[in-house]
């Protein structure tokens, strides 16, 4: 016997007749003996429906009462999937996050999560109950509802996995698992059997949406294996697990883009010690999390200092950042939401030269110029012109042979 976690997304329980086949997968699943904890999603549509109703309301709609709203739509599926469960002869039952108890801080919309409280999990588990969990929220100190940002079920899922030290947790999708690139721009993007948590790491922070960047570190912290398949097939899908031997034969694993990300330029910054933290702590006590850096050298005393963001927090990030140029004696602040991410991850990086030289001459080739670099250990990332971004996907893809076994 097993102790599975399984996460549904949206698109798995976007109607009744889905909800119904999630359920028949549990419900097999759980005949067979194992012990199971299915974590949902809203129905898909439904948290942009309620993002959309709050924005008929308020210009920038944030906050407690916003994570109250945008919280409801899980309530919806997790009480279909137990009593379409119930109706197959087997025994569940539904949790929000406030009653199984997923302690969060209180940073709303993007809440992260400090602790869970496991006991009424457990009695039901050994009860014989299957139980569903809502997936996405969480509860802080204060009894406040809080939310864990989008595609936060992967998150909710690995913490209880986690939590319950169950044997495995599946991420069900509509897709059936990591692939080389978004198949949809490359035809022959290949499913990649298995991925090192720090790849998915890189790839999920890079623009693939298969996992939640926060699931993957928690699933690497606790060390919780994690099997990404599609809701709507049998065939096996991608395990994401610790780094393999047999992993570092392939120097590039997959190419990535990511077209929500925002450029933001302040021009002419006094070049003086702690001018950067004046700029960046105000975006920090935001929540806004800041992406790539690039800051040019200083040749009469001034600087220019160019970052990225989640492009839904540019109209913030711009208030907070123009206040901050005037107070600190910048000249101006410029924005582009035109831009993309384009990044190539791999293990074998660490111990390959020119990977580097190669991705920059082949965009050369295809007359892509280069906005800004960023590097890691397993990672080039580059921010280019929003139109050549399939093009950019596609010959890197090709020169890095992704499409080969």
């Amino acid at each position: 016997m097993a102790l599975v976690v399984q996460k549904y997304g949206g698109t798995s329980v976007a109607n009744t007749e889905r909800i119904k086949n999630v359920a028949r997968r549990v419900v097999r699943q759980h005949q067979k003996g194992d012990q199971m904890v299915v974590v949902v999603s809203a129905m898909a549509g439904d948290t942009n429906r309620l993002v959309a109703l709050s924005k008929d309301i308020h210009d920038l709609p944030e906050g407690r009462e916003y994570d109250v709203l945008v919280s409801t739509g899980e309530q919806v599926t997790i009480a279909l999937l137990a009593l379409a469960i119930q109706n197959m002869g087997v025994p569940a039952v539904s949790y929000l996050g406030h009653q199984v108890r997923i302690l969060t801080d209180n940073s709303y919309s993007k809440a992260r999560i400090k602790s869970i409280d496991s006991e009424n999990l457990h009695r039901d588990l050994k009860e014989g109950k299957v139980v569903v969990v809502a997936g996405f929220q969480g509860v802080d100190e204060h009894g406040n509802l809080t939310t864990l940002g989008r595609g936060g079920s992967d998150t909710t899922a690995v913490a209880i996995a986690a939590a319950l030290k169950a044997d495995a947790c599946e991420i069900y999708t509509d897709v059936d698992g990591v692939y080389t690139t978004d198949p949809n721009v490359c035809s022959d993007a290949r499913k990649i059997d298995h991925i090192s948590y720090d790849e998915m790491l890189e790839m999920a922070s890079a623009g693939a949406k298969v996992l939640q960047i926060r699931s993957v570190e928690m699933a690497a912290k606790y060390n919780v294996p994690l099997e990404v398949r599609s809701s709507f097939n049998d065939n096996p899908g991608t395990w994401v697990t610790k780094e393999e031997t047999k992993m570092e034969s392939q120097v590039v694993t997959g190419v990535s883009s990511q077209k929500d990300e925002a450029k933001i330029a302040v021009r002419q910054v006094p070049d003086l010690p702690g001018i950067a933290s004046r700029i960046f702590a105000p975006i920090s006590e935001a929540n806004i999390i800041v992406d790539m850096i690039v800051q040019n050298v200083s040749t009469d005393g001034t600087t220019d200092l160019t970052f990225t963001v989640p492009k839904p927090d540019l109209k913030r990030a711009l208030l907070i950042i123009e206040k901050t140029a005037n107070e600190i004696g910048a000249k101006k602040v410029e924005s582009s939401e035109n831009i993309a991410k384009v990044s190539i991850i791999g293990l074998g990086m660490r111990s390959h030269s020119g990977i580097a030289s190669k991705m920059f001459s082949t965009l050369a080739k295809e007359n892509i110029n280069i906005q800004m670099i960023s590097t890691s250990e397993i990672k080039i990332s580059i921010i280019v012109d929003v139109k050549y971004t399939e093009l950019a996907v596609r010959v890197l893809h090709d020169v890095f042979e992704l499409g080969k076994k």
